[in-house]
């Protein structure tokens, strides 16, 4: 019995369609690598990032252009042959995504004499105002006669002194007088015509001008030089306090109450420094 159809293909037949398959496969399959190897090579080469960074370094009075892929500014001036010494540092400047300035500040010796001592520091800053600053001086009380926004430069000998309120404060804090209570700090120090008086003088009461007792260690002002109840150190007199006035005692006059008429009249009158105690 015979079916009806294609004709079945002999072996021989088969294996050249398989061979001439394989062929076309391996043709169509070169041409995909090259087209793809060739598309791959280009999409590589565009995606490859330029990690490349431009720096201009200022140092020493010359510039050096420094293109690299570092970033740690250290190693870039490691890499320029920059070599920072004690005190030195650097500021840096972003100039854009891909460009970086370095400022080299070279530190110098400069000294500094405040309040009688005198000390070397080695400073990298611009100007003296910088310089102080960095070495704690409060600037809003303190002065310099080399000016605050003079630039720094090698051996510069900068004066610092306190401004005129703080020196004020100083100098009265410095004013003090020995006293039998041991030492009295003082705001002034007048040169007076003195005289002496005994508690009886006058009208004999024995009150003072403020209502006090007069005694020793009370004495007699005029009250538009040194206010009543003004406590006063007087050598060789001892502490006071202005309690009392006087119809003779006019400006720079002071009357002392003393115990007793030998001592008053020993004393007379003389000219004499009294201290204003604080």
């Amino acid at each position: 019995m015979s079916l009806k159809g294609t004709a079945t293909p002999s072996r021989k037949e088969r294996r050249k369609k398989q061979t001439k398959i394989a062929m076309g496969s391996g043709l169509l399959a070169g041409a995909l690598f090259v087209t793809t190897g060739f598309t791959g090579a280009g999409q590589t080469k565009a995606s490859i990032p330029d990690n490349t960074h431009n720096f201009t370094i200022n140092v020493d009075g010359r510039t050096i252009q420094k293109k690299t892929t570092q970033q740690d500014p250290s190693n870039v001036l490691t890499r320029s042959g920059v070599v920072l010494w004690q005190g030195d540092d650097y500021e840096l400047q972003q100039i854009d995504d891909k460009h970086t300035e370095i400022t080299i500040r070279r530190a110098v010796p400069v000294t500094i004499t405040y309040d009688g001592e005198t000390k070397q520091i080695l400073t990298n800053k611009a100007t003296v105002r910088e310089a102080l600053a960095e070495q704690g001086y409060q600037l809003e009380n303190i002065e310099t006669p080399t000016g605050l926004d003079t630039q720094i430069t090698r051996n510069m000998a900068i004066a610092v002194e306190d401004n005129a309120a703080i020196r004020a404060e100083k100098e009265r804090a410095r004013q003090s007088i020995q006293t039998s209570r041991g030492a009295e700090r003082y705001s002034a120090v007048l040169t007076m015509e003195a005289s002496a008086y005994l508690p009886s003088d006058g009208g004999g009461s024995g009150i003072t001008a403020s209502g006090m007792m007069a005694r020793y260690g009370v004495v007699a002002v005029d009250p538009n030089v040194i206010p009543l109840g003004t406590r006063l150190y007087i050598p060789g007199y001892g502490e006071a306090i202005a309690a009392d006035t006087g119809g003779a005692i006019r400006g720079n006059m002071i009357d002392l109450c003393m115990e007793d008429y030998g001592s008053a009249m020993a004393f007379g009158r003389r000219d004499i420094q009294v201290y204003i105690l604080d």
